[in-house]
């Protein structure tokens, strides 16, 4: 009969069951690249409203685009400054 035990395991191991690249050692992310390409796109973004079209919809993406991606870079930076608090 199985056990009604639950196998506790700490949050940052990974099985390598589950992932069998944790085995050679590659889990993980490019925190600061993807910051650093966040910053580039939305940048890049405001750089396209220079261009050779007429109407004011594009323009409205394109800002709102690089809103959202500045909005949600900003709210990365504070949660990586108040992770240790949790």
């Amino acid at each position: 009969m199985a056990s009604k035990a639950v196998e506790k395991r700490a949050s940052n191991q990974v099985d390598p069951r589950d992932e069998p690249s944790a085995e050679w050692g590659w889990h993980g992310s490019f925190p600061l690249a993807t910051r650093i390409a966040g910053w580039a796109s939305a940048v890049i973004l405001l750089i396209m409203l220079h261009g050779n079209h007429k109407g004011a919809t594009e323009d409205l993406w394109l800002v709102g685009l690089s809103l959202f991606l500045v909005l949600m870079l900003v709210l990365d930076i504070r949660r990586q400054r108040t992770a240790w608090r949790k």
